[in-house]
């Protein structure tokens, strides 16, 4: 196991990029693995531990790399963690030999705000600017698939203000319906894997609902499932990932990583 912090660094704000990389070996066939990029939930305001590490191991039992992106939160403001996103991928790619990456299959994973900022990421991607900014190509920015869970995307109706409130601090009013992320979706939106659950009473089940119709009118590839039970932010929904006082277990939802396990599948093998 590669096990790394790699400090990743854009206009003197640093993030932290922790990898979960497979190591090589002779006696196995499968030694160049996709990579899934997570950025943990937490408003822009805290990073969730329950919705890092954990996920990372789950995802290399399932036979992937993973890292984690630690991003700069509120006080920082927009676009600095979109940036911070840029640079880890400009970073898994310049290393992808090294590490025995596929680089044309790199997903970006995020869980509620993360959920926002992976789908700002990937309806954003080829924006000139981000590109000038990251001094780099737009092709080297670009994620081969997005994997969203109970996402922040609207902020509209069915906002979680407090998230783009802490994103955009002074320019919440001025910015808050270009990064209302149902309205950014193109023909360029990588395919998708999303889930929500109905009761959720902090980001809305709407806010999943909004990307998929939006995503559906762009024939884009989208796979979802809309859970009956369950809160927000349940991570595995398990009791690995459950809190001290014993809140996000829900045993209806922890198929949602099996779910996730069978569409990886089929992601891997599409051509891009």
């Amino acid at each position: 196991m590669i096990y790394r912090d790699i400090v990743i660094e854009h206009d003197g704000n640093a993030a932290k990029l922790t990898t979960y990389i497979m190591d090589a070996s002779i006696e196995m066939c499968d030694n160049k693995r996709p990579m899934i990029l997570i950025c943990p939930g937490g408003g822009y305001a805290t990073i969730s531990d329950r919705e890092a590490e954990p996920i990372a191991i789950q995802l290399n039992a399932m036979g992937y790399h993973a890292a984690v992106l630690r991003y700069s939160i509120a006080p920082v403001r927009y676009p600095v963690a979109l940036l911070q996103v840029g640079e880890s991928l400009k970073y898994l790619r310049r290393h992808a030999d090294e590490y025995g990456i596929l680089s044309d299959k790199i997903a970006v994973m995020g869980f509620s705000a993360g959920g926002h900022l992976a789908a700002n990421f990937c309806t954003f991607w080829n924006r000139k600017w981000l590109a000038e900014r990251l001094e780099t190509k737009s092709d080297i920015l670009k994620p081969n698939g997005m994997i969203l869970c109970y996402p922040v995307i609207t902020s509209g109706e069915y906002a979680h203000h407090d998230s783009f409130k802490n994103l955009l601090g002074e320019k919440y009013e001025e910015m808050k319906r270009i990064l209302s992320l149902e309205n950014v979706v193109s023909e360029d939106t990588p395919e998708c894997f999303i889930w929500h659950t109905k009761e959720d009473a902090t980001v809305p089940v709407e806010n999943t609902l909004l990307f998929v119709e939006k995503m559906k009118e762009k024939g884009n590839a989208i796979e979802s499932h809309i859970f009956d039970k369950g809160d927000h932010g349940l991570a595995l929904a398990n009791r690995r990932t459950m809190t001290p006082d014993g809140y996000a277990l829900e045993p209806t939802v922890e198929c949602w990583i099996d779910y996730l396990k069978k569409w990886l599948e089929k992601w891997k093998e599409n051509a891009l």
